[in-house]
């Protein structure tokens, strides 16, 4: 049941933390394997550069998460608000000189000791806590078409600042798209969520079709979003200069095939730029092979699944909204990760969770786990 149910004993998921140990030693085997190599060249012969960065942000992530887990989270709804809007003035700092640039994208702000910090990613978390709130304050109106555009409202704000301060359309996606699945939880009508993907789909079509003749008469810019399609479009033909990442990517996992090369025996991860980033999954299919991408994946399922319990099982509606905030956060970066790294969709730079490097990202995933289990503490057993 992943719950101790002895008389006397609160409730904690004990699953769900084995599930998150696992994803992040695994994490931290993977990336060392697959940042060895480019650490080395990089960073005067420190190969484990990656890994220890990784390692303290585990720990820091992990104390966090700990602590956050003996809060109770009725105390975070009053000061929901505060925190969405003081992530959109974290995100303001990025166009101020506080602003780093790291490989042409300007998305993160300095911080003492040589560190950086990405707001967007306290974005994600002021969403899945503050939406909730105007949801539960709404009641009854959020059956309405008006307190459903109240509800998304919110979420459009949040990643319209991302997208236009940070312009990361990626996390902008997915931050609006944790907002909908929210709203679409506790609307008790399915159909008009279904007529908004389907009309999604369509537009995405058209949207192909037309972008499609524009290439066809040479009639682009000089815009990298373009420039990504482009190459998603035909890669192999763009593999020499913007589709490089990609097919050396796709290389790696066709050339691993079912049980891999084994561990460390990976030969494209000396060749894929920026390997232990949002590519790391390549790495892991050229050396576990597709077994190994398979029990990725059935991790991050078991993950989904005790986050789905406690959302179930929450004592009250915020909760359970809270859960299901972070639920939709992992279910949605894990799909369009694995999606750009087998080319299903243009690049977007999304990393996988708890497994590529990146310390904000991190670290933040960790503060998430520890309010769900904060959450699970509360359920009362009968």
């Amino acid at each position: 049941m992943g719950a101790r149910m002895k008389s006397g004993m609160k409730y904690f998921d004990y699953s769900l933390v084995a599930v998150i140990v696992f994803l992040i030693c695994f994490g931290l085997v993977m990336l060392y394997s697959a940042s060895a190599y480019s650490a080395e060249v990089n960073y005067s012969g420190d190969s484990m550069h990656y890994f220890k960065r990784q390692l303290f942000f585990c720990i820091v992530g992990g104390a966090g998460a700990y602590v956050v887990s003996l809060w109770d989270y009725h105390r975070v709804a009053k000061h929901a608000k505060k925190i969405f809007f003081f992530s959109v003035f974290l995100m303001a700092l990025v166009k101020t000189p506080l602003g780093v640039e790291v490989n042409g994208a300007t998305r993160w702000i300095a911080l003492p000791f040589g560190q950086q910090l990405q707001p967007a990613e306290v974005t994600k978390i002021a969403v899945i806590v503050f939406v909730p709130v105007v949801i539960c304050q709404m009641g009854k109106e959020i059956r309405t078409l008006a307190g459903v555009i109240r509800a998304i409202s919110w979420g459009l704000l949040a990643a319209g600042c991302v997208y236009f301060l940070t312009e990361n359309l990626s996390t902008a996606v997915i931050v609006l798209g944790i907002t909908c699945m929210m709203v679409f939880i506790v609307h008790p009508k399915t159909a008009p969520f279904i007529a908004l993907v389907v009309l999604g789909i369509i537009a995405l079509v058209v949207g192909a079709t037309i972008l499609g003749s524009m290439i066809q008469a040479g009639d682009l810019g000089d815009n990298f979003r373009l420039r990504r399609i482009i190459v998603w479009l035909d890669p192999e033909k763009h593999a020499s200069d913007y589709g490089y990442q990609v097919v050396q990517g796709l290389y790696a996992i066709g050339s691993g095939g079912f049980f891999g090369k084994g561990l460390g025996n990976s030969t494209q991860k000396r060749l894929i730029p920026e390997v232990q980033n949002d590519m790391i999954l390549s790495v892991i299919c050229e050396e576990l092979g597709v077994f190994g991408a398979i029990m990725v994946l059935v991790l991050f399922g078991l993950l989904l699944y005790r986050l789905m319990v406690i959302a179930q099982n929450a004592p009250d509606m915020y909760g359970a909204l809270i859960a299901s905030g972070i639920f939709s956060h992992i279910a949605l970066q894990v799909f369009l990760n694995v999606a750009v790294v087998i080319n299903l969709i243009p690049n977007t730079g999304i990393t996988l969770p708890f497994i590529s490097y990146g310390g904000t990202s991190l670290l933040f995933l960790m503060l998430e786990m520890g309010v769900a289990l904060g959450i699970s503490r509360k359920i009362k057993m009968q």
